[in-house]
Protein backbone atom coordinates (compact mmCIF):
# COMPACT_ATOMS: atom_id res chain seq x y z
CA UNK A 1 0.00 0.00 0.00
CA UNK A 2 2.77 2.37 0.76
CA UNK A 3 4.29 1.60 -2.81
CA UNK A 4 1.32 2.29 -4.27
CA UNK A 5 1.11 5.80 -2.52
CA UNK A 6 4.87 6.93 -3.61
CA UNK A 7 3.83 5.91 -6.85
CA UNK A 8 0.60 7.83 -7.31
CA UNK A 9 2.61 10.87 -5.55
CA UNK A 10 5.36 10.51 -8.20
CA UNK A 11 2.59 10.39 -11.14
CA UNK A 12 0.92 13.58 -9.90
CA UNK A 13 4.39 14.77 -9.85
CA UNK A 14 4.87 14.12 -13.00
CA UNK A 15 1.72 15.48 -14.59
CA UNK A 16 2.37 18.91 -12.62
CA UNK A 17 5.77 19.12 -14.05
CA UNK A 18 3.95 18.14 -17.53
CA UNK A 19 1.30 21.19 -16.90
CA UNK A 20 3.64 23.48 -15.78
CA UNK A 21 5.50 23.09 -18.86
CA UNK A 22 2.86 23.34 -21.31
CA UNK A 23 1.62 26.11 -19.40
CA UNK A 24 4.45 28.24 -19.17
CA UNK A 25 5.53 29.51 -22.87
CA UNK A 26 7.12 32.79 -22.18
CA UNK A 27 10.29 32.15 -20.31
CA UNK A 28 12.94 29.34 -21.32
CA UNK A 29 14.38 29.12 -18.21
CA UNK A 30 10.59 28.43 -16.40
CA UNK A 31 10.09 25.44 -19.62
CA UNK A 32 14.10 24.44 -18.39
CA UNK A 33 13.06 23.91 -14.78
CA UNK A 34 9.90 22.19 -15.53
CA UNK A 35 11.45 19.89 -17.99
CA UNK A 36 14.02 18.81 -14.96
CA UNK A 37 11.20 18.47 -12.66
CA UNK A 38 9.99 15.74 -15.60
CA UNK A 39 13.31 14.21 -15.56
CA UNK A 40 13.29 13.74 -11.81
CA UNK A 41 9.77 11.95 -11.27
CA UNK A 42 10.82 9.88 -14.23
CA UNK A 43 14.24 9.25 -12.88
CA UNK A 44 12.08 8.06 -9.28
CA UNK A 45 9.73 6.01 -11.13
CA UNK A 46 12.42 4.25 -12.70
CA UNK A 47 14.33 3.72 -9.52
CA UNK A 48 11.68 3.08 -7.62
CA UNK A 49 10.17 0.03 -10.09
CA UNK A 50 13.89 -1.33 -10.57
CA UNK A 51 13.70 -1.80 -6.78
CA UNK A 52 10.77 -3.76 -6.61
CA UNK A 53 11.39 -5.85 -9.36
CA UNK A 54 14.95 -6.95 -8.13
CA UNK A 55 16.96 -5.76 -11.54
CA UNK A 56 20.14 -3.98 -11.62
CA UNK A 57 20.73 -0.10 -11.26
CA UNK A 58 22.89 0.41 -14.54
CA UNK A 59 20.02 1.50 -16.64
CA UNK A 60 19.98 4.25 -13.97
CA UNK A 61 23.76 6.01 -13.83
CA UNK A 62 22.75 5.73 -17.72
CA UNK A 63 19.41 7.79 -17.37
CA UNK A 64 21.28 10.41 -15.16
CA UNK A 65 24.00 10.58 -17.64
CA UNK A 66 21.28 11.93 -20.15
CA UNK A 67 19.72 13.93 -18.10
CA UNK A 68 22.50 15.95 -17.13
CA UNK A 69 23.72 15.96 -20.86
CA UNK A 70 19.60 17.53 -21.30
CA UNK A 71 20.06 20.02 -18.40
CA UNK A 72 23.37 21.48 -19.89
CA UNK A 73 22.34 21.52 -23.21
CA UNK A 74 19.46 23.63 -21.91
CA UNK A 75 21.88 25.86 -20.16
CA UNK A 76 23.91 26.18 -23.03
CA UNK A 77 21.15 27.60 -25.07
CA UNK A 78 19.17 29.88 -22.02
CA UNK A 79 23.29 31.60 -21.79
CA UNK A 80 23.59 32.31 -25.72
CA UNK A 81 19.89 33.34 -26.01
CA UNK A 82 20.30 35.92 -22.98
CA UNK A 83 23.84 36.61 -24.71
CA UNK A 84 21.86 37.51 -27.96
CA UNK A 85 18.34 38.85 -27.37
CA UNK A 86 18.70 40.36 -23.49
CA UNK A 87 16.19 38.26 -21.84
CA UNK A 88 14.90 34.76 -21.94
CA UNK A 89 10.94 35.51 -23.28
CA UNK A 90 10.36 33.84 -26.90
CA UNK A 91 8.29 36.94 -27.92
CA UNK A 92 11.61 38.59 -28.64
CA UNK A 93 13.20 35.44 -30.19
CA UNK A 94 12.73 34.43 -33.86
CA UNK A 95 14.18 31.83 -35.57
CA UNK A 96 14.59 34.03 -39.38
CA UNK A 97 16.92 36.56 -37.11
CA UNK A 98 19.66 33.55 -36.50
Amino acid sequence: MLKFMWLLLLVITMFSGVGVFVSKRKHLLATLLSLEFIVLSIYSLLFIYLISMGLEMYFTMVFLTFSVCEGALGLSILVSMIRTHGNDYFQSFSVLQC
